[in-house]
C-alpha cells in the first residue's frame, strides 16, 4: 500500500536496514556474487532472489555446494564485499532526510557487520550513527526480529513504538515480526512489497517535520 501525499506518521525511534534503503549496493553486490555463481556452477538465478536482506555468512552456507569448505568460501566474498565499495552510492533522499534528523532518533540495524558496513557507509558518505545493530552481534539473522528487538532496545523504545525502513522481504518480515510499523522502500520494484506493508518509492517521499511529545514526526511528500 503506497503511502499517500500528506500522510504523517510519528515514532519514538527509526530504524533502518542500510544496503537498498540507506545505500544502493545491489549492483557491486550481485556483481560479485554472480562471478561467484559462475565459478562454482551454481544457478544464479535460483541464488538472487534469495540473496538480499541476509547475513552474507546465512547466504554461504545456503548456496554453497556439497565439497566445499563454507568458511573458506566465506572468507573469499566476505574480502571481495569490503574491497569493493565503487559505485556504491546513497539512496535517494537519504543523506537528506537524516541530516534533518535528531542524532538520537535513528539508527542503523544491518545484516553485514560492523566492517563490512562502516566500509560502505564511507563510500555513500553517509555517518556511522550510535547504537548501530550489526549482523555479528546477533544470534539469528533476518528475517528472525532478534535485530529490530535489539535495535528498539539500544533506542530505549517499545518494538511498538518504532518505524522500521526496510527493502529486502526477509528485513520487512524481521520488522513485522518484532511487533514495530515497517516502511518498505520500494525502488522500482512496488510488486515484491508483501500485501499490505505501506512503502514509498525512496527517503525523497519523507520529511522531518518536528519532534512532538517525544516522537518523531515524519510527513509524506
Amino acid at each position: 500500500m503506497r503511502l499517500e501525499s500528506g500522510t504523517v506518521i510519528e515514532a519514538t525511534a527509526l530504524l533502518f536496514d542500510m544496503d537498498g534503503t540507506l545505500i544502493d549496493s545491489r549492483v557491486v553486490v550481485e556483481k560479485i556474487w554472480k562471478r561467484w555463481c559462475d565459478a562454482h556452477g551454481i544457478d544464479w538465478h535460483d541464488v538472487l532472489p534469495r540473496l538480499h536482506g541476509v547475513r552474507m555468512y546465512d547466504s554461504v552456507k545456503q548456496f554453497t555446494p556439497p565439497g566445499l569448505d563454507v568458511q573458506a568460501e566465506y572468507e573469499k566474498l566476505y574480502a571481495e564485499e569490503v574491497e569493493d565499495v565503487d559505485g556504491i552510492v546513497p539512496i535517494p533522499g537519504a543523506p537528506e532526510l537524516l541530516a534533518m534528523l535528531p542524532p538520537d532518533a535513528w539508527t542503523i540495524v544491518t545484516s553485514a557487520d560492523t566492517v563490512l558496513a562502516k566500509a560502505r557507509l564511507g563510500a555513500a558518505g553517509i555517518a556511522v550513527p550510535p547504537r548501530m545493530v550489526t549482523g555479528e552481534i546477533v544470534t539469528h539473522g533476518k528475517p528472525h526480529p532478534e535485530a529490530y528487538l535489539l535495535g528498539a532496545e539500544r533506542m530505549q523504545a517499545e518494538p511498538k513504538d518504532c518505524l522500521v525502513f526496510e527493502d529486502a522481504r526477509a528485513g520487512i518480515e524481521a520488522g513485522l515480526a518484532a511487533g514495530a510499523r515497517v516502511i518498505a522502500i520500494a525502488g522500482d520494484h512496488p510488486e515484491e512489497v508483501p500485501e499490505g506493508v505501506e512503502w514509498v518509492t525512496d527517503l525523497t517521499a519523507l520529511r522531518f517535520d518536528g519532534v512532538v511529545d517525544g516522537k518523531v514526526t515524519l510527513r509524506v511528500t
